[in-house]
Parts: structure tokens; sequence; C-alpha cells
């Protein structure tokens, strides 16, 4: 995991001194101050173009509004929806611009598209973001099913690329750090989330039930993304408010 603050760069057990000297340095352009790379050989990842999986991954975090998050503890607006549209588009942006870099050194990689749902009986895309993440050691899975980050809590949006660097990678998240809190279990309108706390191997399930937690969103916000944001459970989490209050 690496962090940059105001003063100094803080890493994770993974030395930056380690990486490819370009890598950071193109992270630091990008402004993107939460990064790592994830081992993913014991997962299947889409496949490239000749029907090969992919051994690792480059997760990274682009926060959201703190200001706009805050304001979606009741529900959903336009002006979430609309930072929701941008953070996608800009990691996308990102994400193509990255592999273009790993994949001009001679390197194999791919992106995974912000927040497309390619299974729409599951409820899923191609592989989760979040799994990547914690394997980074970006952050831990809430009981709202989302990715918590120290700086950021979960008012984060995450990008993916797999590839086939030889990076120092994770170390990988092994617990959560939600304690005995319940708050975004009590504020889930749907009252889909089980309230189970997050280890490695859970399943989605054992979360949230995806299927009452996408048909409220399209009985109620349809108007937003065609009923694909809601938002409520990370508004209310209070990694996400320490955020605000730094900001």
């Amino acid at each position: 995991m690496i962090i940059r603050n105001k003063e100094k760069e803080v890493t994770g057990k993974a030395d930056i001194a380690a990486f490819p000297d370009w890598l950071p340095k193109w992270m630091k352009s990008k402004n993107i101050v939460l990064w790592g790379a994830a081992d993913l050989r014991s997962f299947s990842t889409p496949p490239d173009e000749t029907g090969k999986d992919f051994p690792a991954a480059i997760s990274y975090v682009v926060p959201m509004n703190p200001r706009i998050m805050s304001g979606i503890q009741n529900g959903p607006d336009q002006a979430y929806a609309d930072e929701y549209a941008r953070v996608n588009d800009h990691i996308n942006a990102l994400s193509k611009a990255l592999c273009a870099e790993i994949t001009g050194r001679g390197f194999r990689a791919q992106p995974l598209a912000a927040s497309d749902r390619t299974d729409t009986v599951a409820i899923k895309g191609d592989f989760p973001h979040k799994t990547a993440a914690t394997r980074a050691g970006l952050g831990w899975v809430g009981r709202h099913c989302q990715l918590i980050t120290r700086p950021f809590g979960s008012w984060v949006r995450l990008g993916t690329i797999f590839m086939d660097m030889d990076l120092p990678l994770g170390p990988s998240t092994e617990r959560h750090f939600c304690g005995r809190c319940m708050r975004c279990v009590d504020a889930c309108p749907a009252k889909a989330l089980k309230g189970n706390a997050w280890y490695p191997g859970l399943p989605r399930e054992e979360i949230v039930d995806v299927h009452a937690c996408d048909q409220w969103k399209k009985t109620h916000y349809l108007r937003y993304h065609n009923g694909h944001v809601c938002g409520i459970c990370s508004a209310v989490c209070p990694y996400g408010i320490k955020s605000l209050k730094r900001a």
C-alpha cells in the first residue's frame, strides 16, 4: 500500500524503491495517492486476447467528493449521480493510459472497467475490484460490502489493471476494522445488509442480499443511472465522515 500525504510518502511492507522508477512517478503525475499491486495467482481473471489469465493486478483508489458523499445519507441526488459518473469515467481513462504504459514496456496488461455490470442475473462484473484492492492491501471490505480505506473511508471508486509485471505484491489485508459498528446495516433502506464482518474468502451473499439492494434502487432511484446507485450505506460510514472532517 502506498499513501502520499502532504509531508512525505508512506509505504506499507512494499518498499517504494522496489517498484520500477517510472511507476510511482506516473501515479504521482496522475494524483493517485493510494495504490498497490495484488497477487491474483489463486484467482481466475478475465483472460487476455490469447486466453491467458493474469497473475497480478495494480489496484488504485480515486476518492469521491466528500461533501457530496456526506449529503446523501437520506438517499442519492443528482450531484452524487454526476460525481459517480465523473469518477468512473476518470478511472476508465486512467486505466487505459496505464495499460498503454505497461504494454509499451513489453508486458501484458488489461483494464477492468469501472462499475461495469456484465452479469445482470448475478449482478456482478467480470472481476471484483475489491478483491484486487484487498489483495493489494489498500483496505478491507465493510459490512456494506464496499472497500474501506484509512484515508478516505469507503467514499472511493476503484481502478484495476491486470498485468504480468514483476512488482512487490501486497501485503494482503487479512481482517476488517469495523469493530462492532453497524451504522451501514441500520441505515440500509432495503434491509439488504446482513451485518456479518468480512474476512478474506467470505462469500458476498453472507454480507449483502444483492437482489434486495438492486430492487430497492430500481424502485426508488431509477432516475439515477437506471437505478444502479444509492450510496446511503457508504455515506453513513464513520471512516468516510472522518475524511470529510479532514477535508
